[in-house]
C-alpha cells in the first residue's frame, strides 16, 4: 500500500439496497431452497455439495454494474447507523470483516447487493477518474500509468509484468480492458504526484496524494471516502 503524499484516504465500493428494502432470506439461504425445489442443480466440486459445505455470501470479485432501476445506492455510513456496526472495524481495513450484524452466518440479505471485491465498481471507477482529472494540473492530458494484478487478468502470467502508459482522460476506458474482469489495481501519475491502489482481497481503494485531492474525494457527493488513521 502506499504512504500518505502527503495524505491519504480510502474511497469505499458502492453498495445498494432494493427500494423494498432487503428480505429476511439470506443470499445462502435462498440458494439452499433452489436446490432443493430443484429449481438450481446441485455444484460439486470433489464431490462435495457446495450448497451443503460452503456458504453463499452475496458478494463477488471484479467489475459490478448498477445492479438496476429497482435499486438504490446504499452508504456505508447508513448501514453503520442503522446496524450499530462502525463503518470499518478500527485496525481493520474495508472487507469481509465490515458489518457482521447486517448479515447471517455471514451471508447478505438478498435485498443488499454488498460491495464487489478486488475492483472498483463502475460507477465509482468513473467518478474516480473524473476528479483524478480534476485535480491533476495537466487535466485529462496528465500522463499515468496503470497496472493489473497477475491474479486480475484472464490468464495469470507472473513473469511478464505489464504496464499500460496513456493519457488520464482517457482511463476510463481501462474498465473494459478485454484481458482482465477487474478494474486496475494501480493507477498513477507519471511525475508520482499521486497514486491508487486496489487490493485484491479488499472492497475499496485507497487513494494516496496531496491534501486538495484527497479532500476532494472526502467532500464528493456520489462516492464514498474515508480517512482510516490506523492505515494512512
Amino acid at each position: 500500500m502506499p504512504p500518505p503524499l502527503p495524505d491519504a484516504a480510502w474511497v469505499l465500493n458502492a453498495m445498494y439496497e432494493h427500494k423494498h428494502g432487503p428480505a429476511d432470506v439470506s443470499y445462502d439461504a435462498y440458494r439452499r431452497a433452489r436446490v432443493a425445489d430443484g429449481s438450481m442443480p446441485p455444484e460439486t466440486i470433489a464431490g462435495f455439495d457446495l450448497a451443503e459445505s460452503t456458504v453463499a455470501t452475496g458478494g463477488g470479485l471484479g467489475r459490478a454494474e448498477h445492479p438496476g432501476p429497482q435499486w438504490r445506492r446504499l452508504r456505508w455510513a447508513e448501514l453503520a447507523r442503522r446496524t450499530g456496526d462502525p463503518l470499518v472495524p478500527e485496525g481493520t481495513l474495508p472487507c469481509h470483516r465490515c458489518f457482521p450484524s447486517a448479515r447471517k452466518s455471514g451471508s447478505w440479505p438478498i435485498g443488499i447487493a454488498p460491495p464487489t471485491e478486488g475492483s472498483l465498481d463502475r460507477d465509482t471507477w468513473n467518478r474516480l477518474v473524473e476528479i483524478l482529472v480534476e485535480q491533476s494540473p495537466q487535466g485529462p492530458d496528465t500522463p499515468c500509468l496503470a497496472y493489473f494484478n497477475p491474479l486480475s487478468v484472464q490468464v495469470f502470467d507472473f513473469e511478464d509484468l505489464r504496464v499500460l502508459r496513456g493519457r488520464l482522460g482517457d482511463a476510463k476506458a481501462l474498465y473494459d480492458h478485454p484481458d482482465t474482469n477487474f478494474s486496475p489495481s494501480n493507477l498513477w501519475a507519471e511525475d508520482r504526484s499521486w497514486v491508487f491502489c486496489t487490493d485484491y482481497d479488499l472492497w475499496a481503494t485507497k487513494v494516496a496524494g496531496p491534501a486538495p485531492l484527497v479532500e476532494a474525494l472526502l467532500d464528493d457527493s456520489e462516492i464514498e471516502a474515508v480517512r482510516l488513521p490506523w492505515a494512512s
